[in-house]
């Protein structure tokens, strides 16, 4: 495959650098596969591409306000920490801050649900997977001052990774720290420092569980009333869990995109949300929404059948996936794809291009340019029926 044919251009001044206000004041591109007819609405309209047997899949995981700023004490030399995950602990059972509520052979497969968690929790040290800057120049046994000294950490690996691992210093529940002091992790696009309304604004209403570095974006669009609406129509709304990790922002390096291999992302769906979909599937479509509920729906149902069928049983479902989708991928679960513009030659062009087709995609985003679309994580939405 040849990755410079997923490529198109975008003005600098499309890409969003704020919300919309409201939430569902953004605008909804509709992409029609079987004629190829594009339609021009906002995003409240999506009530009308909702039918009563269908279900709306979304990922309710919470953004981290992850990014930490700090020096080296032996240096005064500046640093910058992204916690992405928690070394020897289960995303389940991590502490949060307020309580709430398998890599792929070929494009035709999915790695099955992964059966592999983390062991017991660690309770000391608090020892983490981290991104750090300047990391070339923090070698193993650095020592960390961030936040004006509120948390100190060592460096525990060698420069030559990406992900990198550190250890905090002392008792200090690392995330109820973070909760305090932390920065919202916006993407590397937004060329601007995060302020008090990304706290809110790069998070979903519907986030509960701690443990994403990166927003599902398709999900910022949608108010409270807005899912209240489609409920009240008949549409099944259905949470499921994905940490989005810092993989949803690397390049695909190199030439061959069959030898990319995505970073492992811990998923898990209840049994009762799986009974939801396996019961409603027969009558209605499986509506998801952002491009991580297509992984970890198309992960659960990566037994080769479909839903009710030997692909998907009304099970808990709970692993790593590594889940990358790219054309000619054979979709087993998802009828429906709600997701925001995304950037050239990226994995997410590729996935909305294996749903929808390449040429198609282009297309459409060749029409976004012309009207305007404000692209990437603070932008408008696409709707693929």
């Amino acid at each position: 495959m040849n990755l410079a044919e997923y490529d198109y251009s975008l003005p600098e001044d499309l890409i969003a650098q704020y919300p919309a206000e409201p939430r569902d004041g953004s605008r909804l591109m509709v992409v029609h596969r079987l004629t190829g007819e594009i339609e021009h609405r906002n995003f409240r309209d999506i009530v009308d591409y909702l039918a009563p047997a269908d279900t709306l899949v979304l990922n309710r995981t919470r953004v981290m306000p992850a990014r930490l700023r700090g020096v080296r004490p032996d240096t005064g030399g500046k640093v910058e920490v992204v916690l992405v995950r928690r070394v020897n602990q289960t995303p389940e059972t991590a502490s949060a801050p307020e309580p709430s509520s398998a890599r792929t052979s070929s494009p035709a497969r999915v790695s099955a649900p992964a059966r592999e968690t983390a062991p017991a929790c660690e309770l000391e040290p608090a020892r983490w997977e981290t991104l750090l800057k300047p990391s070339a120049r923090l070698a193993k046994g650095t020592r960390l001052e961030l936040e004006g000294g509120v948390l100190t950490a060592t460096v525990e690996d060698d420069p030559g990774k990406e992900i990198r691992r550190v250890r905090f210093e002392g008792d200090a529940d690392v995330t109820r720290v973070v909760e305090q002091v932390g920065r919202t992790p916006l993407p590397p696009y937004i060329r601007r420092a995060p302020n008090a309304e990304d706290r809110d604004r790069y998070q979903t209403v519907y986030a509960e569980e701690y443990g994403a570095v990166a927003a599902p974006t398709a999900g910022l669009h949608f108010t409270a009333p807005l899912l209240d609406r489609i409920r009240f129509q008949g549409t099944a709304v259905v949470p499921v869990l994905l940490h989005v990790g810092p993989g949803t922002f690397q390049p695909i390096r190199g030439d061959a995109v069959e030898d990319h291999e995505m970073d492992a992302e811990y998923y898990r769906v209840e049994a009762r949300q799986a009974e939801t979909i396996v019961s409603r599937r027969s009558e209605g479509r499986v509506v998801a929404v952002g491009t991580t509920t297509v992984r970890v729906l198309e992960t659960i149902a990566a037994g080769g059948g479909v839903a009710g069928g030997p692909g998907l049983e009304p099970r808990r479902y709970e692993g790593l996936t590594r889940c990358f989708i790219y054309p000619s991928f054979e979709f087993k679960l998802v009828d429906v794809l709600l997701t925001n513009f995304h950037l050239p030659k990226s994995t997410l062009l590729l996935l909305v291009s294996a749903f929808a087709g390449r040429e198609l995609i282009l297309a459409a985003y060749e029409d976004a340019v012309r009207e305007k679309y404000r692209f990437y994580s603070y932008g408008d939405a696409m709707l693929i029926v």
